[in-house]
């Protein structure tokens, strides 16, 4: 598929569309007090039980329905994330979005494809995090690295979400980046007032790809849904 790049105008239009959603970043500026009541650096540090404890909540605060053991039950996505971050903890990349190497995209590939298969619950029910809840972790976890997606957004770009999808996904999502800091000038850190909110530019390209695919797919962004894909950069 072709890769055409979101000029700054449709990140803009889009940026109008989610700003308008109530309390659009409640649940993200919760999960950075927590974290900052835990430690000084507000980054999360899932060897601390209280962190995994608060990926949790925040995950579910995002849709992702991951059952709450009951006192004295097993606590499959505790063990399971606990295991997962020794793996992979010290070696996911921590740049921005647009710096990412190849290395660093193959990396938060592999870390994600073996996220998304961690068990958060058992029995005859068992069920993994799977790749919409994985990429929202990672992201959690390095916010101005990676670029999120969900199943509408992965289907309609890759066709798949493994591992293989995901890095693709980074990587297309370091090319857009840079396209749209070289527009925006000044390095782009003019980019979150342009948009209105303080958030990353890996999470505005999130927002954008939501706006025109996510709810374009259920025609909630009129008939100009992901037009700039079919036809190309309008800017």
């Amino acid at each position: 598929m072709s890769d055409p790049l979101p000029p700054l105008a449709e990140l803009r239009r889009a940026a109008e569309v989610f700003n308008g959603f109530a309390n659009v970043d409640t649940s993200w500026l919760r999960l950075l007090e927590a974290v900052s009541d835990q430690n000084e650096q507000s980054a999360i540090d899932l060897s601390q039980p209280a962190h995994r404890t608060i990926l949790l909540r925040w995950l579910n605060s995002w849709g992702c329905r991951i059952r709450y053991p009951r006192e004295g039950e097993p606590a499959p996505f505790d063990d399971g994330i606990l295991a997962w971050w020794e793996t992979w903890g010290a070696t996911l990349p921590t740049v921005d979005l647009v710096d990412l190497t190849d290395t660093g995209i193959d990396t938060a590939a592999k870390a994600y494809a073996d996220l998304a298969g961690v068990a958060v619950s058992a029995g005859r029910a068992r069920r993994t995090l799977g790749p919409t809840a994985a990429a929202k972790a990672l992201y959690a976890l390095r916010p101005n690295t990676i670029m999120p997606w969900d199943a509408a957004i992965a289907a309609t770009l890759h066709g798949a979400r493994d591992g293989a999808a995901f890095g693709r996904h980074l990587r297309l999502g370091r090319a857009w980046a840079a396209a749209v800091i070289a527009e925006a000038g000044d390095g782009g850190a003019g980019i979150p007032a342009l948009m209105g909110r303080p958030v990353s530019l890996a999470k505005i390209l999130d927002e954008y790809l939501y706006v025109a695919f996510t709810m374009g797919a259920k025609g909630d962004w009129g008939t100009d849904s992901g037009e700039w894909w079919k036809n190309g950069n309008r800017g």
